[in-house]
């Protein structure tokens, strides 16, 4: 089940933040995120009162979280999208996670198909996601549900400097 997450969810989408660090620090994962910087509790719990923040729950345990909402980051101005789209139009999927623990299930593919069908609902048509050119897993797996790589963008993302964003895109 997946839904908009509430101040009691906080904590737990903050454990799968903490579980993609520690896999990262570990060397079994390669996301480019700083434990410091970004994501962190104040990532969720500004999110979670935006109301922009959704949940997938397994058993009554949160697998996986995610932003969706319109708001463009600043960076994609510098994107060339081929899917040309009023702000309006678009839909963007902010940091999805997947606990590292429990990966592998299908959270992340139901995630993405929530999203999507949210898109819908709005009348967007234009679907944008973003990650780090580091992080393979996520390119192949966003490539692997049809969202193409519409460009990179060098910048300080999120307060990461040296970040290559990668840019993508899937029209429905």
């Amino acid at each position: 089940m997946i839904r908009i997450a509430t101040r009691n969810d906080v904590d737990s989408i903050v454990k799968i933040y903490e579980h993609i660090h520690d896999a990262e620090e570990a060397g079994e994962a390669v996301v480019g995120w700083d434990r410091n910087v970004y994501p962190t509790y104040q990532t969720a719990l500004e999110s979670v009162i935006k109301g922009d923040m959704f949940v997938e729950e397994d058993k009554d345990i949160i697998v996986a979280a995610g932003r969706i909402n319109q708001e463009q980051v600043k960076e994609y101005a510098e994107c060339p999208w081929l899917y040309q789209a009023a702000d309006h139009e678009v839909m963007v999927l902010h940091t999805l996670v997947v606990d590292p623990y429990i990966k592998g299930k299908g959270y992340g593919s139901a995630f993405v198909k929530f999203y999507e069908e949210y898109a819908r609902s709005r009348n967007c048509h234009t679907l944008r996601i973003d990650t780090n050119e580091k992080n393979i897993p996520a390119r192949r797996f966003y490539q692997k549900l049809g969202f193409r790589e519409a460009g990179f963008v060098l910048c300080n993302f999120n307060g990461i400097d040296g970040v290559r964003l990668v840019c993508l895109e899937k029209k429905l």
